[in-house]
């Protein structure tokens, strides 16, 4: 007997210890231990008329958040937000993904972000921790925001107070299990200033733009949620629209992407949603994209044309075949 506890002794810390190595080294430990989160401040943005002005630009412009915070009306080109119920909220089933809801971020005090501090705003938009303390799916685009601007996002958070309230209360999110484990390890608190880009440089503006748009997480297809290596930017990430799936495109400079564009191009179709004759699919945001001034516009056209090439043919008026590159159907897929 005293022979097995001393074998118990000894084997029992050599499988702790490999066990601690295997989680540190595999999944880490924030999918056990939760995710990592700063306590709050009594932080206030101050208002003005220039925070005003900017956050409009961003929220209904660049980062389009009424796209994913009210339900679409499909009825319309590009897929508007329903009017008069901007920021209501929007249950994501119409992704394929029934259980993620996207909170009312209307000025309402009882059904939206009223009553919420501005630092809870602020840990969200960036950090990736919501009002209650929980890790926020990354559909919400955080891991982008965190290189957001304390300036970008205190217009934000002072132009969101100014919505009409919409009374419209939502549920909360239940991530699924193990995905609700695997996300805690996403959320990172910033401590730290982050100054702005410099807007007299237009591949540097444009990139902080185009990551503020999310570009990247639409135009990257991916397995097993995690992006393709090599395929920044080449398209076939897969979003839903009424009439079925739609593949996103190629933005990379490649002859089977935007190679063919020129400035005012690119331009125009942001603006009005065409290629040509051709109508973007309202999958691809335009609507608030189109907002954007020429400026900034051509900074993204000018960034994308510094990305790496990626040779990856996809039409989605043509049937859907399997690609060995994206992982998915889509047309043409079975070019590449």
């Amino acid at each position: 007997m005293v022979h097995r506890w001393q074998k118990f002794a000894i084997i029992t810390p050599a499988v702790i210890a490999l066990v601690t190595l295997g989680i540190t080294f595999t999944i880490g430990w924030r999918p056990i231990i939760g995710a990592k989160k700063r306590a709050l401040t009594d932080r206030k943005f101050e208002t003005t008329s220039q925070r005003l002005a900017r956050g409009k630009y961003l929220v209904n412009g660049v980062l389009g958040c009424f796209g994913c915070h009210t339900d679409p009306d499909w009825s319309k080109p590009g897929a508007p937000p329903i009017a008069g119920r901007e920021g209501s909220g929007h249950v994501w089933s119409d992704q394929m993904l029934p259980w993620l809801i996207a909170p009312n971020i209307t000025s309402d005090r009882e059904t939206g972000v009223g009553a919420w501090s501005d630092d809870t705003l602020a840990r969200a938009i960036r950090e990736g921790i919501g009002h209650d303390g929980r890790a926020l799916f990354p559909v919400m685009p955080y891991p982008n925001y965190r290189w957001m601007s304390d300036e970008d996002l205190a217009s934000v958070i002072v132009y969101l107070r100014t919505t009409p309230p919409v009374r419209n209360e939502m549920a909360t999110t239940k991530i699924p299990f193990p995905l609700d484990r695997f996300i805690q390890a996403v959320p990172e608190p910033v401590t730290a200033s982050v100054l702005a880009v410099d807007q007299l440089r237009p591949v540097a503006r444009g990139a902080y733009l185009a990551r503020m748009a999310a570009c990247g997480d639409c135009h990257t297809p991916q397995e097993k949620g995690q992006p393709i290596p090599g395929m920044d930017f080449a398209g076939g990430f897969l979003l839903y629209e009424p009439k079925g799936p739609v593949a996103s495109a190629n933005i990379t400079p490649a002859p089977s992407g935007i190679g063919y564009y020129n400035e005012a191009t690119f331009v125009r179709a942001l603006r009005e949603g065409k290629v040509g004759a051709r109508p973007l699919h309202a999958s691809m945001p335009w609507y608030f994209y189109g907002k954007m001034t020429d400026d900034d516009l051509k900074s993204i056209f000018a960034y994308l044309q510094t990305v790496k090439p990626v040779k990856h043919q996809l039409d989605n008026a043509e049937p859907p075949t399997y690609c060995r590159l994206c992982k998915q159907r889509h047309g043409m897929g079975a070019t590449n």
